[in-house]
């Protein structure tokens, strides 16, 4: 049994390198040449697009020569027709659907119409998740369940070795290896048909990449893309239809784990910046090698060992559900060390949110704390003293160290504003931690009720790099306004003191003596 699928993959190989050749060349005869239109394309001179046609060809033509040889040479169990088929046609319309798209650019929701189309096909077909083992390892999944599921499996996938298509070679080679993981796991199970699908695939990937791989001299385009990701999602459910664990749910996920790394980048990263989930971008995996001094063929080559890293990890499960916890605890913290390297500002902006929520419940405590302390300074009553105490109890809890407050217009005997002391021109400071030396400071401007400038009123931090767990515009406008009206009250009772009042029409300040 081997020894025929050695066979069929050799000569799909043949066959592979002779259709891509003859395709490539009629294409360039033709003109039919893709152009680098932005930054998202590395190549600078034109390259024929239509590789999917070549692919779509070879795989037709080495799986007829295939289903014929079984049949007379009777290696593998009888294969119906009808459920060659359930997978070939809606594999044919997502083929169409990518050449459509390849030479006049279909819209995003009629690409996902069609291939809706192509996921129920499938399901009616029987190729579909009809159990989950999060939801019940023997039950059958009701139809409004499992088909929503498939589809979405359909379109996760097959979009998902379209949108890794940056680099020379990638997408065909990451389906490579995951077409020999899919092949793998068909020989464990038992699974004739998807080992022979599969095996094919795999030779015309592997023929296409003589010509794909950097320097490409033809591209896969969507016809290529989205018929191979179609297929390889379609050959993974139809590999775990016997089974019922897990380990069915995880392989599949776990095999396609470079290009559902970049999707789910994608999805997120677009999601965070307020953009359309189907507009481009140069912020893939791929890109973000490039963009850290990786050679074109050098990026691509260390996605291939990505690419088969998670293609290792997914043939460890075939050992069981012992396995599945330490799998997946390996793939986390590969991606989360990965997707660190690569830079995302995403991710930080996503840490610095999931920090702030931590700090919640702070943030709430020093907001009340700002709101207690405009309060308290309304006491009609209210001293130097007493100021100088609400804004120590209100202020440090946030992490300030101390206040000053300019009066460049105020004249006022020292001794009536302990204890704030002068330090220097017309400023007074009160420092609580005195031997801290202050970093920061958030100057507000003070304003007296007739419009006047009153002076400035300085906060000082003592570590500028801790956040600051408050809300800005509470300080702004509620406790600034509370300080100003306080510090008005407190300099009108303090004889021979001078309040401004409002500008003049000469745009000088006037001032109205205490007393007076």
């Amino acid at each position: 049994m081997i020894s025929f699928y050695i066979a069929i993959f050799s000569v799909t190989i043949i066959i592979s390198l002779v259709f891509t050749r003859i395709v490539r060349n009629e294409v360039i005869r033709r003109g039919w040449l893709d152009k680098s239109k932005d930054g998202r394309h590395f190549h600078v001179s034109p390259v024929p697009r239509l590789g999917g046609v070549a692919v779509f060809l070879t795989f037709g033509v080495a799986t007829a020569i295939a289903l014929t040889t079984n049949k007379f040479l009777r290696v593998l169990p009888p294969i119906s027709f009808h459920t060659i088929f359930g997978i070939v046609l809606p594999a044919c319309l997502i083929f169409a659907l990518g050449l459509l798209d390849d030479i006049f650019s279909l819209g995003a929701y009629l690409k996902f119409g069609v291939q809706t189309i192509a996921a129920f096909w499938l399901y009616w077909n029987g190729f579909g998740i009809q159990r989950l083992a999060l939801y019940s390892e023997h039950a059958t999944l009701r139809a409004f369940i499992g088909l929503p599921l498939t589809i979405l499996w359909v379109l996760l996938i097959t979009n998902a070795f379209n949108l890794i298509d940056g680099l020379d070679g990638l997408s065909a080679g990451s389906a490579l290896f995951s077409t020999v993981i899919i092949f793998a796991i068909s020989i464990f199970r038992h699974t004739p048909l998807v080992s022979l699908l599969s095996i094919v695939l795999a030779g015309v990937i592997f023929g296409f990449l003589r010509y794909n791989f950097h320097p490409a001299s033809i591209f896969l385009g969507d016809s290529g893309s989205l018929f191979i990701g179609f297929l390889l999602s379609a050959l993974a459910l139809a590999s775990s239809q016997k089974a019922t664990t897990i380990v069915a749910v995880a392989i599949p996920v776990v095999s396609f784990g470079l290009p559902l790394l970049d999707v789910c980048l994608s999805v997120f990263r677009r999601y965070m910046n307020n953009k359309s989930l189907f507009l481009g971008d140069d912020e893939h995996v791929h890109h973000k090698l490039i963009k850290r001094g990786f050679t074109h063929r050098e990026a691509v080559l260390v996605l291939y060992a990505v690419a088969a890293a998670f293609g290792i990890l997914s043939l460890t499960l075939l050992h069981g559900d012992m396995m599945i916890g330490f799998v997946l605890l390996i793939v986390g913290l590969g991606v989360w060390l990965g997707v660190q390297q690569l830079n995302y500002l995403e991710v930080y902006e996503l840490a610095a949110v999931t920090r702030r929520l931590r700090r919640r419940k702070r943030f709430t405590a020093n907001n009340l704390h700002i709101r207690r302390a405009s309060e308290s300074l309304r006491d009609p009553a209210l001293d130097f003293a007493e100021f100088c105490h609400i804004a120590q109890s209100a202020l440090e809890p946030i992490g300030f160290c101390g206040i000053s407050i300019l009066f460049p217009e105020v004249d006022i005997d020292d001794t009536f504003l302990l204890p704030l002391r002068r330090n220097g021109g017309s400023g007074y400071s009160y420092l609580w931690r005195k031997k801290i030396q202050p970093q920061w400071e958030l100057r507000l401007e003070l304003n007296s009720s007739s419009g006047g400038k009153l002076g400035d009123l300085c906060l000082f931090r003592a570590q500028a790099s801790d956040p600051l767990l408050v809300d800005i515009n509470l300080l702004d406008h509620e406790f600034r306004t509370a300080v100003c009206d306080a510090l008005e009250r407190a300099i009108s009772r303090v004889p021979g003191a001078a309040v401004p009042l409002s500008k003049g029409q000469d745009g000088l300040s006037k001032v109205m003596s205490a007393g007076s």
